[in-house]
Parts: structure tokens; sequence; C-alpha cells
């Protein structure tokens, strides 16, 4: 291949990776949960900074560079347009009883003991039902977070088995725009994936289960019955709760599996919170609206502040009051902020060619089919934490790898198993991901709390490491008898 400008050593490459770790590390010793208000997307961009440096002295023009930063975040505009509907769809969802709905039914099914596992089984059935973890956050995910907090499980937990669940369903799902990206990648059909992937992901969750059962009977929790009725006592004295505030999600679930694009369902899904506002909690709404003349005007303000802005509501119970609060799409512009900066700073560094020579000097090292699959996963993991997008975390492991695969004899469903095992799930653990910094700002949790507790996502990797070694191992030996006899 040839440059129009020098190309990047594996020294020059790395100062702008070293540069942020070394960065990020400071800051989040320094600010603690509070480095995603603000100080982690400067980083980034000084980042971004360093990296345009040590291209510009590669001889790279300033108008590549920046061509490559516009790329890189036209590449997320629509997770960032997702994340803005998502504000407007909690905010709906809270001022109609939808969200307070799943909370008062959920605490009178669910038990503290097995609250975890509940947890990550209803989230990967509608994971699966729907092929979107992001989608299942936004609506059950939330109400789980709520019911957690209110059976007094450590929300980590909580989070760690939303998350664990969301990311099972996204990756067994025919419908998950993942699911069929890494297939279209390694060369293989899209149902032949799923079968490989569930070598591996199988035991991966049936693992987590073990787990969060476990954790359930030690830290289920200890909430009395009758502490369990003041708070429903407190969510059915200021919502009008009913079944068919269920309607809404159910629609929306039914659209998404139906194959409608994420932007359109979730849109639907907040315009139909509103209506269900206006219909059962008409006085909620006028309560919202801080000015405007008569109940037509009130009600339009009331709407309009629930998807843009702040809103909450106060009971006789302070730990309903925690649970009844929204941003809206103005409380979810700081990790719109933080997803244009991680996405700056990968641009810069795709556009230069100092991620590919970061992957080529790592390919050069591979001697086995072994190392290849783990190399392959490791690779997944470091394009989600530098590139901060689980779509490149797939499509450029998958380009690099695919010939590789090949020469070492392995079918490529192995190569789109691997993608997924690592690329997609690890995406959930980075703060500065798309993923990561989704999944805390919509469920309210930092992602270094719930890291430790998504074993599913941690499990994954490891998981596609060893069965895929041990299945190599297994041929090689099939192989060898024929010629030992």
């Amino acid at each position: 291949m040839t440059y129009k400008y020098d190309r990047p050593t594996l020294l020059q490459s790395f100062i702008p990776i070293i540069f942020l770790i070394v960065a990020l590390f400071i800051n989040v010793r320094i600010y603690g949960d509070a480095s995603l208000d603000g100080s982690n997307q400067i980083i980034l961009m000084l980042s971004a900074g360093v990296a345009s440096l040590v291209a510009l002295g590669l001889g790279i023009k300033w108008a590549e560079i920046r061509q490559g930063i516009v790329d890189s975040i036209s590449s997320a505009m629509s997770s960032m347009i997702i994340l803005l509907l998502i504000g407007s769809l909690a905010g709906t969802w809270l001022l109609s009883g939808i969200i307070p709905a799943m909370i008062y039914y959920g605490l009178q099914i669910l038990n503290p003991s097995i609250f975890l596992v509940a947890a990550c089984v209803v989230c990967a059935i509608v994971s699966v039902a729907t092929g979107s973890s992001w989608t299942t956050s936004a609506t059950v995910g939330i109400a789980l977070v709520a019911i957690g907090t209110v059976l007094k499980i450590p929300v980590g937990m909580v989070a760690g088995a939303i998350i664990s669940g969301a990311y099972f369903g996204d990756k067994m799902s025919p419908l998950s725009d993942t699911t069929n990206l890494a297939p279209a990648m390694a060369g293989t059909d899209l149902f032949t994936h799923i079968r490989y992937m569930a070598y591996t992901t199988i035991p991966s969750i049936s693992i987590a289960l073990v787990i969060f059962l476990i954790l359930g009977f030690i830290k289920g929790g200890n909430i009395e019955i009758e502490e369990t009725q003041v708070i429903l006592d407190a969510i059915s004295g200021k919502f009008e709760i009913n079944f068919w505030l269920f309607l809404v999600p159910i629609i929306m679930v039914v659209l998404i599996s139906k194959k409608m694009p994420a932007i359109p369902a979730i849109s639907v899904g907040a315009l139909l919170g509103a209506v269900f506002a206006l219909i059962f909690q008409p006085n909620l709404v006028q309560e919202v609206a801080q000015f405007g003349e008569g109940t037509w005007e009130k009600g339009f303000v009331g709407i309009m502040t629930s998807m843009y802005g702040d809103i909450s509501f106060t009971t006789d119970n302070e730990i309903v009051d925690g649970l009844l609060s929204s941003g809206g799409m103005h409380g979810m512009l700081g990790t719109v902020w933080l997803i244009l900066s991680a996405m700056i700073f990968g641009g810069v560094m795709e556009r230069s060619g100092m991620l590919k020579r970061i992957a080529e000097g790592v390919i050069s090292g591979i001697n086995s089919a072994g190392a290849l699959i783990a190399t392959t996963a490791g690779t997944c993991v470091f394009f989600n934490i530098t590139a901060s997008d689980q779509y490149l975390a797939i499509v450029v492991p998958g380009r690099m790898y695919a010939d590789v695969f090949k020469e070492k004899g392995l079918a490529p469903e192995n190569l789109s198993r691997t993608l997924e095992d690592s690329g997609t799930v690890t995406s959930a653990l980075i703060p500065w991901n798309t993923c990561g910094a989704y999944h805390s700002k919509v469920l309210g949790v930092d992602t270094f709390t719930y890291l430790p507790f998504a074993f599913f996502n941690l499990i994954s990797p490891f998981m596609t490491v060893i069965y895929g070694v041990f299945k190599i191992k297994l041929r090689m030996l099939k192989d060898a008898k024929p010629q030992d006899a």
C-alpha cells in the first residue's frame, strides 16, 4: 500500500494512547465519579490534540485530519440522536406513569433474593425480542434500577445484572445490528454465526446467573412488607396506576421486533408516553407546567418540559422521591459531549493510520491459531477503548483478521463469534465508549460502579478464548490420531 504521508512508527502510534491512559488515570484519581461531568471529555480532546500533532508531524494535512474527525462523528450521529430521544422517552414515561407502574407491580412480584437473576432474565428476554441492549436499558432497565433501590440491593449489582441480560439478548437476537454486522465482516451467514455463539454465550450467561443467584441470597436486601406497602401507597397516591400503561412499552417492543429502525420506534414510544400522560395523569401534567394560561397551554408546556427538561415529583416518602425524576433531552447533553469528544480522538487516530499501525504490529507477532483468537479478542477490547465505538471494534478487527483466520484453517464463524464475544459486550464497560456512556447515563449508575458486576460482559471474552483454544487442541488431537496409527 502506498501512503501519501510518512507511515507512523509503532512508537509514534502509541504516543496518543499512552497520553490518554495516563491522563485518564490521573483525572479519575482526582475527580472520581465526577470525572464524567466534563474533565474526561477534556482529556479526550487533549488526547486528540496530541494525536493531531503526531499526524501533522507525519505530513498529514489538517484538512484530512478534520475529515477524519467529521467521518468519525458521523458514524456516531445515530447513537447521539437515539440518546437524546431516550431522554424524551424517559421523561414522558415518567410523567405518564409507565415507569412508576413498572416499579409498582415489580415490587409486588420480585423477591429480593432472586431479584438479580430475575432482572438479568427479564432484560435478556426483552433484548432478544428487540435486538437492542440500548432499548432494554431505557425501558425495563430504568424500572429495575428503581426497584432494586427500593429493595436495598447495591445499585452496581442491579445495573450489572441489567447489562448482562441486555447484552446476552443483543448478541443472540437476529434483529441486533451487531449480530448482523459481525458475520458480514467475517464472511459467514447470520444463523451459523448465532449457532457458533451459543457455544460460548450459553456457558457465559449460565455462570453469570449462578453468581447473581449467590449474590442475591447474600446481598438480597432487607425490606419489610410494611415498608414495601408504604412505598406502594406513595406511588399509587401520586400516579394513576393501571395495566393500560403497559400498552406503550408493548407497542414499542412490537415495532422494534418488526424491524422498525430504533430512531422512529423510540420517537413513537416517547410520543405515546406523552399521549398517555394527558389521558391518565392530567393533574401531574398541569403540575409540571411552570407557566401557561388555561388547561391547553399548561398541558402543552407540561409535556414539552418532560421531553426536554428536568422534572421531579414529591410524595410523602423520600425513597420514592429519589426515583421520580428525569432530565429529559437536557440530561443527556453531557453524555453526547462525551461521545463527541471520544469520536474526535478516534477519528484522528484512524485517519492518521496510527490505529492500523498498532494492529499490524500485533498481527506480526501471531504464530498459532490459539494466539490468533486471543489476539483478536484483545484487539476488539483495544478498539473499544481507543476508537470508543463498538461498531469500529467489530469492523476493523473483522477486516484485519479475516484472511489470517483463513490462513490458520479456521472457519469464519470462529472470527465472527470472537468479534461479538469481545467487541460487542466490552463496549458497555468503557466509560467514554458510546455504549458505556449511554448505559451509565440512562441507568444513572457510573460505569465503574456496575463494571465489576457485569459478569456476562466480563466472562465472554475469556470464554471465547478458552473455548477457541480448546476446540483447536481437540481438532489437532483428532488430526493426529490417523498419523499415529
